[in-house]
């Protein structure tokens, strides 16, 4: 009988293969800050401009997935207007608000403690369904928070401590907040959505409404103008948009229906780590002590507060 029990809780060949999914995936969305930030130091192109070369690479993918399953499924088709916009709505809240503040963000702060940062949306997605829904906020959540928010700051204390802040670090900080804020936001609404439309149509639809407002913002900007699409630019854009956007995005929905989004929300927890590490090497960005106490933190905070609650897949802004 416990051989039974034992054989049973092996994993399957098909959650073996989901698990190296999402773990891919995390490692590849942890680059993401990493080619923003030398695309910044190599090619000085600004926020608007880089964020908008990230979309339009990424475009033609979005694009071919939404017109599949709009084909494969045109014969039940379920979604009604309002559903549409409110999709519509999510990308512009989720995607593009965020991703533009996240890009603003990197220009101050160092790439691991962006990640740091944006890594607490889980736990501020709590805090908006006890505000928003009045959900109640249960003795476990409040420990998460509280450890999570201490790793924030002794993290922010590292950094800003160190000599490579720059002067407008608290004003980076505050725009990777925000970007977190907004896509905690977009988390809380997305739930009821993405049951309905399915992970792939909600996905390529957010994407390609963040798509029009990132190009309508980029087409009235005083940047339009102002760069060269070199060989360096195309790299990091192409970089950004496959590496770091599309194929992760792909494998974590994909690990996600293997193993479940409990099972993928612990596994990102490796994406700090990630990226603390990849900053290192590729930026020569210094690991600091209580930057990985931090982390510590944060990364136990975010675990406890996912435990026995739905959660979703890795941020990819």
């Amino acid at each position: 009988m416990k051989k039974n029990i034992m054989k049973h809780q092996l994993p399957t060949g098909n959650m073996r293969i989901g698990f190296w999914m999402a773990v891919i995936g995390a490692l590849l969305f942890s680059t993401k800050a990493i080619w923003v930030k030398l695309a910044y130091r190599d090619t000085g192109v600004d926020a608007t401009t880089l964020l908008f070369i990230r979309m339009l690479f990424s475009l033609p993918f979005y694009l071919l997935l939404f017109l599949f399953i709009q084909w494969r499924d045109r014969k039940n088709r379920t979604i009604g207007f309002q559903e549409w916009l409110a999709m519509i709505a999510m990308g512009f809240i989720g995607y593009y608000a965020s991703s533009l503040f996240d890009f603003i963000g990197l220009q101050y702060v160092s790439a691991g403690l962006e990640r740091l940062i944006l890594f607490i949306y889980p736990t501020l997605s709590v805090l908006i369904n006890g505000w928003w829904f009045k959900i109640r906020i249960t003795i476990q959540q409040k420990w998460a928070l509280l450890l999570t928010y201490v790793g924030i700051l002794l993290a922010c204390f590292s950094e800003f401590a160190s000599v490579s802040v720059k002067s407008g670090f608290y004003f980076g900080v505050i725009m990777i907040v925000l970007c977190a804020i907004t896509y905690a936001f977009y988390l809380v609404g997305t739930g009821k959505l993405v049951q309905k439309a399915g992970v792939i149509r909600y996905t390529s639809t957010t994407m390609l409404a963040a798509t029009a407002g990132i190009g309508i913002h980029f087409s009235i900007s005083e940047s339009k103008g102002a760069f060269t699409l070199d060989t360096s630019l195309i790299t990091y854009g192409m970089g950004l948009a496959l590496i770091a956007t599309v194929i992760p995005s792909l494998l974590m929905s994909s690990g996600m229906k293997r193993i479940g989004s409990n099972q993928v929300s612990i596994i990102t927890s490796i994406g700090p780590v990630s990226t603390i590490l990849q900053a290192h090497f590729f930026l020569q960005e210094s690991i600091l002590f209580l930057q990985m106490l931090g982390t510590a933190l944060v990364i136990a905070g975010v675990a406890l507060i996912s435990r026995n609650q739905p959660d979703v897949e890795e941020s990819p802004v």
